[in-house]
């Protein structure tokens, strides 16, 4: 019997789900079909049931849910195309009343009904059947997203009619290890998770439909084409966990002849990046074989980092490899490793490291209160791992929008900590625009904007503006068209004991040097009689706005636009906050370790 459906079964490390899915394949009341299981790299070995109508294609290493389902269209004939992902289910009936909608000959796409809604804009490939069109799936190369309709389904779509069954006839399954999940800052997915599930050696042109719109092969092709000769004296560093937003920073170290290894914490966030880093020059271990690669390469000095989703991995190296220099390099935030139970690790890390690097005084002081008789406080050092590299510097600066309109603008990079509904509003009625920049779907505070931006902006849409993220390719050119940027908007109750103090106190947010980086003053809401370290960096370097209400704001903006003494502080100071300033102190601090 000629097959009428091709069903194409992409499959990566979901074995354990495999059979269900086949088992419902081989139940549909439709039997004239052939399937094309892909095992797209997986490690699990895979297996399919013993029936002629089932392939099996395998691929030694991932290449991308587009590449697996191209790969299953080229080896299948039948005029109708059906999709069942490893970890779905259809129900019987489900071919069957999808054929009958394509009776009809202007009919090319057709979409079943899912038990549990997906919450997503675009249908899944369990849902989908459509005629074969020739068009083909968009593959890693080109772009990873989330999004199926612009991997494949607007592009059938425009060949005809869609239409629905009207049946829910299959189950999408939710789990951790889903695609989606892995692209989706809703689920603490992003491109470095991605990145480490499906272990891309690549750069990645990356579009999530929660907000992240990333080319990592344009932002960072000029480090890729440059060469770094090891020196004769050039140090052999492995770094260790993750390097956060910042990532190619540690080219610095690379610049001055020293020789960088990569090894990646597997349990990172989206934008804590992981390797193979983007840029090159950073080669990495086998993180299956991490300990023998480890002895093999004998470093001079360990450099683990940076956030506390980091803990545990830099831990784990710690303890395997007791007798190798270990530096220490921690950013933010102790309060979260206690919250997740990690404290005992991070105080091992803090105390057994043969020396630790903190992002601020504050949190250095913290920790050695915090760890009184267990560490000396001679060992810790103060320098914040997630500096910008200096390159993103040289950029023109662009016109300021208030020399045109006379109104003072200020910019959020990131989430808009602190900034409310009723804050931005007290602020557009004190003629002070508000810029969003990057605002991505993502759970907790990071999405806490979704709940006021739209009635922001219908009650003041001229004062109220979205844009995408800015690289920091772009930091100079965009940011610099504002008056000001936002730092986290907080109440300090510590009173000067940093036995009180917050993540805030201690925190050094890395919107700061991005602003700086634009020659941007920060506001800064002032907390008289606390510690608060990002305050007291702002004054010393004459580069805060700091108010205590919205009129405060308005006052020191518009002093702002009629002086530039904030920008021209700004400008004086960001040398001092980019990572290259920095570098031949930590190569010094490396040396003084190397055995």
């Amino acid at each position: 019997m000629r097959p009428r459906v091709a069903v194409l079964v992409p499959v990566h490390e979901q074995a354990a789900f495999l059979p269900r899915a086949l088992e419902s394949l081989l139940a549909q009341e439709e039997t004239a079909w052939e399937a094309v299981v892909v095992d797209d790299g997986s490690r699990a070995p895979v297996t399919v049931p013993d029936d002629p109508r089932v392939r099996l294609l395998r691929t030694e290493d991932n290449r991308g849910l587009g590449a697996a389902l191209n790969t299953a269209l080229d080896a299948t004939t039948a005029p109708v195309v059906a999709y069942l992902p490893a970890d779905d289910v259809w129900f019987p009936e489900h071919l069957a009343t999808a054929l009958d909608r394509l009776a009809d000959p202007a009919v090319v796409l057709v979409r079943a009904a899912l038990v549990e809604p997906a919450g997503t804009a675009y249908a899944q490939l369990v849902q989908v059947v459509h005629r074969r069109t020739g068009d083909r799936w968009t593959e890693r190369a080109e772009l990873e997203t989330d999004d199926l309709d612009r991997l494949m389904w607007t592009r059938v779509a425009a060949r005809g009619t869609t239409t629905g069954t009207g049946r829910v006839s299959c189950a999408w399954t939710q789990h951790p290890a889903q695609r989606s999940r892995a692209i989706r800052e809703a689920f603490d997915g992003g491109p470095n998770v991605f990145r480490t599930r499906y272990r891309v050696a690549q750069p990645l042109r990356f579009v999530s439909t929660d907000g992240t719109d990333l080319d990592e092969r344009s932002r960072y092709a000029r480090f890729r084409s440059r060469d770094h000769p090891a020196a004769a004296d050039g140090l052999s560093v492995l770094v260790v966990g993750e390097l956060a937003f910042n990532p190619e920073r540690v080219l610095a170290l690379a610049e001055r002849g020293h020789r960088l290894t990569g090894l990646w914490t597997a349990d990172g966030l989206g934008d804590a990046t992981v390797g193979p880093l983007p840029f090159g020059s950073v080669p990495d271990l086998d993180r299956d074989t991490w300990r023998d690669g480890v002895r093999a390469l004998a470093p001079d000095v360990v450099w683990a980092q940076l956030n506390w989703r980091a803990v545990p991995f830099a831990h784990a190296v710690r303890q395997a490899f007791p007798d190798l220099p270990f530096v220490w390099h921690f950013k933010e935030a102790p309060q979260r490793s206690v919250v997740r139970g990690e404290w005992p690790l991070l105080a091992d890390l803090v105390c057994g490291a043969d020396a630790v690097l903190l992002a601020t005084e504050e949190e250095r002081d913290w920790f050695a209160l915090a760890l009184s008789g267990r560490v000396d406080p001679a060992r810790l050092g103060v320098l914040d791992g997630d500096l910008p590299k200096r390159d993103w510097l040289d950029a023109p600066l662009s016109p300021k929008l208030s020399d045109a309109d006379g109104q003072p603008h200020a910019a959020v990079v990131g989430r808009p900590s602190g900034l409310d509904l009723d804050w931005v509003l007290a602020l557009a009625d004190r003629g002070v625009h508000t810029h969003l920049y990057g605002q991505v779907r993502a759970p907790g505070p990071k999405g806490s904007w979704t709940g006021w931006l739209d009635e922001a902006l219908a009650r003041r849409p001229g004062f109220v503006h979205v844009h995408p993220a800015v690289g920091p390719e772009e930091w100079v050119r965009e940011l610099s068209r504002h008056d000001a940027g936002w730092l986290h908007r907080f109440d300090s109750a510590n009173g000067g004991d940093l036995r009180r103090a917050t993540w805030d106190d201690l925190n050094s947010p890395a919107r700061l040097p991005v602003c700086l980086t634009a020659g941007l003053p920060l506001l800064q809401q002032a907390n008289p009689g606390s510690r608060v370290s990002v305050e007291r960096v702002l004054r010393a370097d004459g580069t805060g706005l700091f108010y205590r209400s919205a009129d405060d704001v308005a006052a020191a903006l518009h002093q702002e636009v009629a002086t530039r003494a904030g920008q021209a502080a700004a400008l004086a100071a960001r040398e001092r906050h980019v990572f290259d300033a920095h570098a031949d102190r930590l190569i010094d601090l490396f040396r003084s370790l190397a055995r």
